[in-house]
């Protein structure tokens, strides 16, 4: 392996931590690579061709009071494949917020699960305002940029796919919205459109946009909500792109108080936006189903006069009853996913009546969904989702999902092992949904090193088909994306 290594950058924790989000499979990194000539056990395939792309949460410096795992930097990671070689690269997303706390070294905003009164700087980002925009949450690709992003709405923030160059804040034509982005904006990949989202403490709550191939804003409509709310993703169809406003939002006093405390309103339903991809304000097909909270959609698609749309219902979405993993630590009985017992679940919204039935297609607890992402806005039959480690938000198994058949496929990780959500890489000539490869990076806290491993998408208990050791154990983290070589040449 020949390594290139960069840094260190400032960091301010200690050798020995021990937070359970800054040590294990948590571990901060504080150097950037660049790695080729790398390691290889089985053999890289000669017809994957692209980067696979993952984003992580790296914590830098203490926190004002309390730190939580999504306060982390983002750590950008690259894996790119090219004729059976393979070459890797990390860089830091340097948002506003990562350059400012390098040179204080310090923090200087408050985190999620702090008052953003504590904030030492004098202007913050956020739907709650006053947060810093660490752009760690996820990654896409639109027009040949790979585009970090915050999950509480943020800049985003531009990188070099292959090489992670930094590229500076996005915008279209000189404008962005004031308010920022949230993390899950949407490539349809038939289209090159951007679908994306935001959200804030004040009416209409809600806007939505569209950006087009050429880098145009084709639209940017209000989504009128009846309150404050936490949205975190959404889904398109090839007509219709489908927002939510779901029962979870911020206390209405605690805003009146002038603090942020999350609540569920379990006597609220959930209300769905379906609204033509170009539509405006007053095109709002609205559609009622059970009160939950989803985190992750996993595709939709049109089936006639209906909309399908599948993803995981919360069936605790309070976490009542789970108990908390340490009493040092309020609220991270929430980092996992089991704690929300969330489910695979469908939707169906009939255009002709307004009806809306649903249905639960699993008793298993799984989340962070991904498909082939040729298959955005159509017809599914198989999701990859990421099975959650007790007590811990990390992944310690990958399923595979035939909705079709209703049956699942498991490979599950020897116990210290962990891994991220899985993209899905069609081969180059794929001619079927699954003709393809599955890609993680993997956590080994009993080795003390990742690898990024690759499966054939057919046979995902089989195991993996290649390992490929990276410079480093890198640190967990939440999303990734996957970008092939021909859609980059054509960007």
């Amino acid at each position: 392996m020949k390594i290139q290594k960069h840094g260190p950058v400032e960091s301010g924790l200690p050798p020995d931590d021990t937070h359970p989000y800054r040590s294990g499979p948590w571990r901060p990194q504080v150097h950037e690579y660049d790695a080729w000539d790398l390691e290889v056990e089985g053999h890289i395939p000669e017809d994957l061709a692209g980067v696979y792309l993952r984003n992580t949460e790296n914590a830098l410096f203490e926190p004002v009071q309390r730190y939580h795992p999504f306060d982390g930097d983002g750590l950008m990671h690259a894996m790119s494949f090219d004729n059976g070689q393979a070459r890797y690269a990390s860089r830091f997303v340097k948002t506003d917020g990562f350059r400012a706390e390098q040179q204080a070294c310090e923090s200087l905003w408050a985190g999620i699960a702090e008052n953003p009164g504590l904030a030492k700087a004098e202007t913050g980002s956020g739907a709650r305002t006053m947060m810093k925009d660490n752009g760690s949450t996820d990654v896409v690709v639109h027009r040949g940029s790979a585009l970090a992003s915050f999950y509480q709405c943020g800049k985003l923030w531009a990188m070099d796919p292959i090489t992670l160059e930094d590229q500076g804040p996005l915008a279209w034509n000189g404008w962005f919205p004031s308010d920022g982005v949230s993390a899950h904006q949407k490539v349809d990949a038939h289209t090159g459109d951007l679908l994306f989202f935001n959200y804030t403490t004040t009416a209409p709550y809600m806007h939505y946009g569209v950006v087009d191939r050429d880098g145009t804003l084709a639209n940017w409509t209000e989504i009128p909500l009846a309150g404050s709310r936490l949205p975190h993703d959404m889904a398109f169809t090839e007509n219709w792109s489908i927002l939510n406003e779901f029962p979870l939002g911020w206390d209405p006093q605690g805003l009146a108080d002038g603090y942020y405390k999350n609540r569920f309103f379990n006597d609220t339903p959930t209300r769905f936006a379906l609204i033509p991809r170009h539509g405006s304000t007053d095109q709002i097909r609205w559609f009622e189903a059970d009160p939950t909270f989803v985190l992750h959609w996993a595709n939709a698609y049109e089936d006639g006069d209906e909309v399908v749309l599948d993803g995981f219902f919360q069936h605790n979405p309070a976490c009542l009853g789970y108990e908390r993993p340490s009493p040092d630590f309020k609220g991270f009985e929430s980092l996992d996913i089991n704690a929300f017992a969330s489910r695979a679940h469908r939707w169906r919204f009939n255009l002709a009546t307004g009806q809306t039935r649903e249905e639960s297609l699993t008793d298993t607890v799984t989340e962070f969904p991904m498909i082939n992402g040729r298959y955005g806005g159509r017809r599914h039959r198989y999701i990859y989702e990421a099975r959650g480690a007790h007590g811990l938000f990390a992944f310690n198994g990958l399923i595979k999902r035939d909705v079709e058949s209703g049956t699942e496929e498991l490979f599950e990780f020897e116990p210290g092992v962990f891994v991220s959500e899985t993209v899905m890489a069609p081969r180059v000539g794929s001619r079927g949904e699954d003709d393809g490869y599955l890609i993680t990076f993997s956590i080994d806290v009993n080795a003390d090193e990742s690898q990024c491993l690759i499966f054939d998408a057919a046979q995902l208990a089989a195991g993996p088909v290649t390992r490929i050791r990276l410079p480093e154990r890198i640190c967990s983290g939440t999303h990734a994306t996957w970008a092939s070589a021909e859609d980059l040449a054509n960007a």
